[in-house]
């Protein structure tokens, strides 16, 4: 299937996700990064894709030199003008995450909120190469994912939907999941201000062990995984962060 990625990340993706991503969610979401990394005051960080610049700031915040890329124009144009930002304070630069517009070297990458495996597996596998090029040596990369395993059992087949309201405004989700491809198929129906759209798109979920393989084959060792929030990856966790050395 084609991924039509501007239908799936446009204004409808900001409103109907509000929640996931307001300022609560996103400062927990900025603690864990740092808890994770570590990195003293100074160091360099690229945040890919960074969206609206809801995390790139809140790093800039604690003393990180950051660069933002990320391949749509509304949602730079959004966290540029980010009143709470300091002039300055983040590069972003439009681009895409398989063939990065930035050359580093970074002392860490951060791929966050389900936001890699948008594309077939060679094109992934060129994601990882990417991230891999633009670290130091010794640098880390941290990518925070739905978990396979957790995806699956959790899983709500077709034909039942996840369904989410706002206001008189709604957004409807049918999956289905593709095991010879190890892709979670989305079909979105939204229905606001009096408008209908339709976007499809999909998520590769690697399993952690072809994580390992993968993360190897772009050059980075020492593949830790755990559970999205913090502790150890259970089979039933939903969200999981892979964390490598470059």
């Amino acid at each position: 299937m084609t991924f039509d990625m501007e239908a799936t990340f446009g204004d409808d993706y900001l409103y109907f996700y509000e929640e996931s991503i307001d300022d609560e969610h996103s400062d927990a979401d900025t603690a864990e990064i740092l808890g994770l990394l570590d990195l003293p005051t100074g160091s360099r960080i690229l945040d890919a894709p960074c969206g609206h610049g809801r995390i790139a700031r809140r790093l800039a915040a604690a003393g990180l030199h950051v660069t933002g890329v990320d391949l749509t124009p509304a949602y730079l144009d959004q966290a540029r003008a980010d009143p709470k930002l300091r002039p300055e304070a983040v590069t972003y630069v439009e681009g895409d995450v398989r063939s990065l517009p930035v050359d580093g070297p970074f002392d860490a990458v951060v791929c966050w909120l389900n936001s890699f495996g948008y594309y077939d597996d060679h094109d992934c596998h060129r994601v990882l190469g990417e991230f891999h090029r633009v670290l130091r040596p010794g640098g880390k990369v941290a990518i925070d994912t739905m978990h396979h395993d957790g995806g699956v059992r959790h899983f709500t087949p077709a034909p039942d939907a996840v369904v989410v309201r706002r206001g008189d405004h709604t957004m409807v989700e049918v999956s289905t999941f593709d095991p010879l491809r190890g892709r979670m198929i989305v079909e979105r129906t939204v229905h606001r201000d009096g408008v209908v759209r339709h976007a499809s798109y999909f998520v590769r979920l690697p399993t952690p062990p072809e994580w390992v393989v993968w993360l190897e084959a772009a050059g980075f060792r020492n593949v830790e995984f755990r559970a999205g929030g913090g502790g150890q990856l259970e089979l039933d966790s939903w969200e999981m962060v892979v964390v490598a050395t470059a």
